[in-house]
């Protein structure tokens, strides 16, 4: 019903800055709000960002609050996450996932209807 495709990934150097990019397609009309996850190797996927379609209402990971920025495009159906003063602890496939309802809790992955297939990220000098 509704398609992710994720980009924008790439290996940078600590400190360094990389911005994601999230492309919805298919019955993009009924997303509510958009949001990024991050999974690292033997680790639980864990919360980073989200925004909502319409208002464009932010939360953040308090831990990435201030390095990390999410926005939207709406005439381009696209969501993207600008990462700056990136650090090896960063390292992770990052996911890009959507929901067509308003429901809470907004942090964690089992919120989200839609993913997408994930870009990695790799911070290392």
């Amino acid at each position: 019903q509704v398609q992710l495709v994720e980009s924008g990934g790439g290996l940078v150097q600590p400190g360094g800055s990389l911005r994601l990019s999230c492309a919805a397609s298919g019955r993009t009309f009924s997303i509510y709000r958009m949001g990024w996850f991050r999974q690292a190797p033997g680790k639980e996927r864990e919360f980073v960002a989200t925004i909502t379609w319409t208002g464009g209402s932010t939360t953040y990971a308090d831990s990435l609050k201030g390095r990390f920025t999410i926005s939207r495009d709406n005439a381009k159906n696209t969501v993207y996450l600008q990462m700056n003063s990136l650090k090896p602890e960063d390292t992770a496939v990052y996911f890009c996932a959507a929901r067509a309802t308003s429901v809470r809790p907004v942090a964690v992955a089992a919120s989200y209807d839609f993913w997408g297939q994930g870009t990695q990220v790799t911070v290392s000098s």
